[in-house]
């Protein structure tokens, strides 16, 4: 259950990034810290890139943690953008694990590699002004 858990300022978000063991136990753990981490530093928005060991979460261990993960994160926790890189891991799954927390009033999305899921950030954080 050994995890580093790293978090870097960006411009309007933060950046985590977390290396270690692939367990529910962890992934709880982390989950945990990106709240508190959000909270102390009072930017609401994340980008979460994951690089666990092991075989990916089955769908109950997904839908369990992402569940309980999901309860009273609003409004420490306004977006976060999500990236596995542990390319041995079914981005199916983690689609699934968004749907969990987007049915829970959780703004996160699931992207396939960072620079996407910093494009949306920043899309999010500062939108283009509408056009005339």
């Amino acid at each position: 259950m050994e995890y580093d858990f790293r978090v870097t300022p960006k411009n309007g978000y933060l950046h985590a990034v977390i290396v270690g063991d692939n367990t529910p136990e962890t992934v709880q753990r982390y989950l945990r810290q990106i709240y508190e981490s959000c909270a102390s530093s009072r930017c609401p928005n994340i980008l979460v890139e994951e690089n666990l060991n092991g075989l990916g979460l089955d769908l109950g261990d997904i839908f369990g943690v992402v569940a309980e993960g999901s309860r009273s994160v609003w409004p420490v926790v306004q977006r976060m953008a999500y990236v596995d890189v542990n390319r041995h891991h079914d981005l199916k799954n983690m689609r699934f694990a968004e749907t969990v927390a987007v049915n829970r009033s959780v703004n996160v999305r699931v992207f396939a590699d960072v620079p996407a899921a910093e494009n949306w950030l920043r899309q999010q954080v500062n939108p283009p002004p509408e056009k005339p």
